[in-house]
């Protein structure tokens, strides 16, 4: 068994944590896309809990984390109620909102491909369902919302190559056998750091060679 990041107390506290700000950012875009009440619920939950739920799936952790723990149910349901009432007011706190979601993104990313791999997943694999930890709930949003996913847009700040590199550093760490909590929790902050560095510089990952740069506005707003 690999070592935990946190002691169980902590790392639940942080997950919880995590789960919430994503129910938040997936309550803002039902606001936004004028859904009710029951429809806000259900994208928070899904944005929240949809990454983890893959993940469980498909390693055989059954049942699900999301189904054992009420704590992971009534949080997305916590984070509804809060945008209901006051989304003009967290709206306006966008940014932090965006720092928590990056840090989850670190967190995610790192314990996911932990958890794959103690279910005896490959390298490989345990990355890939680390960065499908981090980023699932959030497709699985924008596909329920009729949006293209953020993550294949190319006007969106990279959000899943930060949530790679944390995977492919634990996977190296358990590979050359100096997985701690240390060296993960390095990998949380690598990721973190890269995602708000993203943000800041709006770090965007390349097109195809050779695209014509005068089209791509146009035929975004398109097909947008």
């Amino acid at each position: 068994m690999l070592q935990e990041l946190f002691t169980p107390s902590v790392q639940h506290a942080l997950e919880l944590v995590g789960i919430f700000v994503f129910a938040i950012s997936g309550a803002l875009l039902a606001v936004r896309k004028n859904f009710d009440v029951f429809g806000m619920a259900v994208l928070a939950e899904v944005t929240a809990l949809g990454g983890g739920l893959l993940r469980d799936l498909i390693i055989g952790a059954v049942p699900p984390a999301a189904f054992t723990d009420l704590g992971y149910f009534v949080t997305p349901l916590v984070a509804t109620g809060l945008v209901f009432f006051l989304h003009p007011h967290v709206e306006r706190i966008q940014v932090a909102v965006n720092v928590f979601d990056a840090a989850g993104l670190g967190l995610f990313c790192v314990t996911g491909t932990t958890k794959a791999y103690e279910y005896g997943l490959g390298l490989t694999a345990s990355a890939t369902l680390g960065l499908a930890t981090a980023v699932g709930g959030g497709v699985l949003r924008d596909v329920l919302a009729n949006e293209v996913p953020s993550l294949l847009r190319w006007d969106r700040d990279l959000y899943a190559v930060p949530a790679m590199v944390g995977a492919t550093m634990v996977v190296l760490c358990i590979r050359f056998e100096v997985l701690s909590p240390f060296t993960s929790g390095l990998a949380v902050v690598t990721a973190f750091v890269l995602r708000l560095l993203a943000m800041r510089f709006h770090w965007r990952a390349p097109r195809a060679w050779n695209r014509r740069s005068e089209m791509s506005e146009q035929e975004h707003k398109a097909t947008a």
